[in-house]
This record gives C-alpha cells, structure tokens and sequence, in this order.
C-alpha cells in the first residue's frame, strides 16, 4: 500500500482518536466524521482514503474503546505506523482489520506529507522519493489473515464457512 502520511506525537489516547461525546454511536461514518477531532479538528475533512496515520509512542492508549481503531479504519486509513502501540489498541485494531505496524525508527524519520509505501507481509516501510527503507518483523500468518479479513469476526465467519462446507462433502 502507498499512501499520504498524517503524523501525531506520543501518547495519542483514545479520547483523542474519537472524543468520548461520540461513543453514543457505532456506525462506522458517524465515527470517522469526528476521527482525531481533538488531535486536530480539521483532520477528518483532509484525511483521504489510503492515506497513513504515523504516531510516536504509546499510541491508542487509555480505555480499551473498539471506536478508535473502527474510527480510524472508516476515516480511509490504509494503516498505522507507530513507535509502539498500547496493547489494548494493538489488540483492537487486529481484531477490527485496521492494519497497523510497529516501526520506530520510520516512525521517526517520516515527515507530515511524505509518501510512503508499506509492505505488511514483509514488515518493510520505505520513505518515496527517498533511500529510506525501514524493516520490522511482520505479523506471523495467522493475525496477517485476521487483518486481511477485515477483523477477527469477519474471519472467523469465512473459516466458520469454509469449515462446514468441507464437512458438507
């Protein structure tokens, strides 16, 4: 994927990613409208689909909120990069789709606007126009094909599918 990088700092919470006054709702567009609201209120408006969230340390931390990474995802998010992930978060995004790498040192170097292209099979990151190239290790196969399911449920319905109609023959 190649996308637009938006970056936060360290510590971005989930009151940040989608303030508490919207988690009266779960529709997908509904969140994405108010995503990063008080990070940056304009940004919902600016983020395109496929761009890339870039964010420093500890990001997604405070309460354990699916809103967030859902948010995210709906905003058109292709994937987060970040020096590091609360685990709740980390755990969240899997289990909503919403790819997300941790890559500290492209987290550094990457600048507001830069173009960036990631591989996640690969765990690979590099920094368009430039010679950066950064590498972390990718998700084993198993949390690869959660995510490339579009979350955990979604998964567990087509291996549910494939299942049965195995058992079926």
């Amino acid at each position: 994927m190649k996308g637009k990088c938006w970056k936060f700092g360290d510590h971005v919470d989930t009151d940040q990613i989608i303030p508490a006054r919207y988690l009266n709702t779960t529709n997908p567009a509904e969140l994405a409208a108010h995503c990063m609201e008080d990070a940056d209120p304009s940004w919902a408006k600016k983020v395109k689909k496929g761009d890339i969230l870039v964010a420093g340390e500890n990001f997604g931390c405070g309460s354990s909120r699916e809103h967030a990474p859902v948010s995210i995802k709906a905003a058109g998010v292709a994937c987060v990069i970040a020096k590091s992930f609360a685990r709740i978060f980390f755990r969240n995004a899997i289990n909503t789709g919403l790819p997300i790498l941790e890559c500290p040192e492209a987290a550094e170097a990457i600048r507001e606007g830069d173009e960036v292209e990631v591989d996640l099979a690969k765990g690979s990151v590099k920094i368009a126009g430039s010679r950066k190239t950064f590498s972390t290790p990718p998700f084993p196969k198993e949390l690869q094909e959660i995510i490339a399911a579009g979350g955990l449920m979604r998964f567990a319905r087509k291996t549910v599918v494939k299942t049965a109609l195995r058992t079926k023959k």
